[in-house]
């Protein structure tokens, strides 16, 4: 699949999101810092250059919401067959565990 928004876009956007949420629920920083054992630096540097550890964002959105979301989005995409035709025709029956060798 193609993306046609840089990460960096991406990660402002997110930021936004998340921010965004923040303030829908009428927390402030330090109150959202404390609700998710993030410390209020690493939120305040995190709404302001949208750079954050992978764990402490995660412990972001199990407080504004988005945690399920997320994980469901990433998960493998399953297709639809429509026939037991498509069925025979698709080579992606095997979920790889591995990448290749080169």
């Amino acid at each position: 699949m193609i993306s046609l928004i840089s990460p960096l876009k991406a990660q402002q956007k997110i930021t936004e999101i998340i921010r965004d949420r923040r303030l829908s629920m009428g927390l402030t920083q330090e109150e959202l810092a404390k609700r998710s054992g993030v410390p209020l630096p690493t939120l305040r540097k995190f709404e302001q250059k949208s750079t954050i550890s992978f764990e402490s964002f995660l412990k972001l959105l199990m407080v504004v919401g988005g945690l399920d979301e997320m994980t469901n989005a990433l998960k493998p995409f399953k297709p639809n067959f429509t026939s037991i035709d498509d069925v025979l025709k698709d080579n992606s029956n095997t979920l790889r565990k591995r990448g290749r060798k080169k």
